[in-house]
């Protein structure tokens, strides 16, 4: 029985010229012939294949004649073919670029490569543009065929586009855009944008660690370190042991009293016990790597409160006798002292035929009556 043959998808590459058509075989009143088979038959065909004309009776094993619709057949070939034809057509005339990671990592002072691909393009010499995209707008990285900018001397360009940065830097962190003008093509421009992150390992932290506290009191340690990119986060350890962020995950923590921050680095006890005590460092640490500072001890101790009470009174009693002695000897008049009044000066005696009086003012003399001779 002759079979109707039904195109209704296709795929195809402008590349190699070939494409795949799928298509499916139903009897006189469309029935599909094997419903099992999904998706379709498919049947990769050359633009210049006689595989494509034979396709019409492929059907059955019978001649031409034998196969139905094959004026519907040969239209609906006729039209995809000319779709296909078009798209590569207009494909040949425009300049397509891709990558391969539109979003590349590296670690500092490593090398990096910007994929940018030219898929498609007919201009025998296009300009290629490379630009650095910051908070303060583009600048040229590469430009005229030469490297430029912070990346001179340390990036080289890979034919025909890719951009190879061969030490990196934290300062390389940025969006890359790569540009190509082709004037011969109908779409003459494209672009790809590219983001780079350089990671930067962290350096050894800046960490703060009590010396002793007393027990049942709060204490308070500290990590930071600002180097590391991505912003580093923070791990302690207790007697090389790790802390974990829940005490109650860990049987040796479960009865200590404090809270982690993975962000801040801090570690807070709100009451230390005798089993906080030990050696405590801290770790920074990011997807490049990790820094630790040197581990410092912590000592707790109990609080002698008889001890205390004691040293309290010894000071009273002091300060008490002191004062007792200071008394005593003011009422013997160790602290007195005698003051010279007018009343104690003694007036000349007579004879020199002068008489002198005090004035009550100023506590000197004067002459009363002057010399008579």
């Amino acid at each position: 029985m002759p079979h109707r043959l039904e195109i209704f998808n296709s795929l195809g590459s402008c590349e190699d010229g070939h494409f795949l058509v799928q298509y499916r075989l139903s009897d006189r009143i469309g029935v599909v012939m094997d419903p099992l088979w999904s998706p379709s038959r498919s049947l990769t065909l050359s633009l210049s294949s006689p595989k494509l004309f034979r396709l019409l009776c492929a059907c059955t094993a019978s001649q031409t004649e034998n196969c139905i619709d094959t004026k519907m057949a040969k239209t609906r070939l006729a039209c995809l073919l000319t779709l296909l034809s078009t798209h590569c057509y207009f494909s040949a005339l425009a300049v397509v670029l891709k990558t391969n990671n539109k979003s590349p990592w590296t670690n500092e002072f490593d090398k990096i490569e910007l994929s940018c691909m030219i898929e498609s393009i007919s201009t025998t010499n296009p300009r290629i543009e490379w630009k650095k995209i910051t908070n303060g707008g583009p600048s040229y990285v590469y430009f005229d065929k030469k490297i430029s900018g912070d990346l001179e001397n340390r990036a080289v360009i890979r034919e025909p586009a890719t951009l190879l940065i061969t030490n990196a830097t934290r300062s390389d962190t940025a969006k890359y855009r790569c540009e190509v003008t082709a004037p011969d093509d109908q779409k003459s421009f494209d672009e790809i944008v590219i983001d780079l992150v350089v990671r930067v390992k962290p350096v050894v932290p800046k960490c703060s660690v009590p010396k002793s506290v007393p027990f049942g009191k709060p204490a308070e340690m500290s990590c930071m370190e600002e180097e590391g990119f991505p912003k580093s986060q923070y791990q302690w350890f207790k007697n090389k042991e790790e802390i974990p962020i829940d005490a109650k995950t860990s049987l040796k923590f479960v009865n200590s009293s404090y809270t982690l921050s993975v962000e801040t680095g801090t570690l807070k006890f709100s009451e230390v016990r005798k089993e906080d005590a030990g050696e405590y460092f801290c770790r920074a640490k990011n997807d490049a790597g990790y820094a630790e500072c040197a581990a410092q001890t912590m000592e707790v101790y109990d609080i002698d409160i008889v001890g205390i009470i004691l040293g309290v009174l010894v000071v009273v009693i002091v300060l008490l006798c002191i004062t007792v002695g200071i008394c005593c000897a003011y009422k013997q008049g160790y602290f007195s002292s005698q003051k010279q009044t007018g009343n104690n000066y003694k007036v000349p005696a007579k004879g020199d035929g002068v008489d002198y009086v005090r004035t009550e003012d100023e506590g000197d003399f004067r002459h009363k009556s002057s010399f008579v001779i």
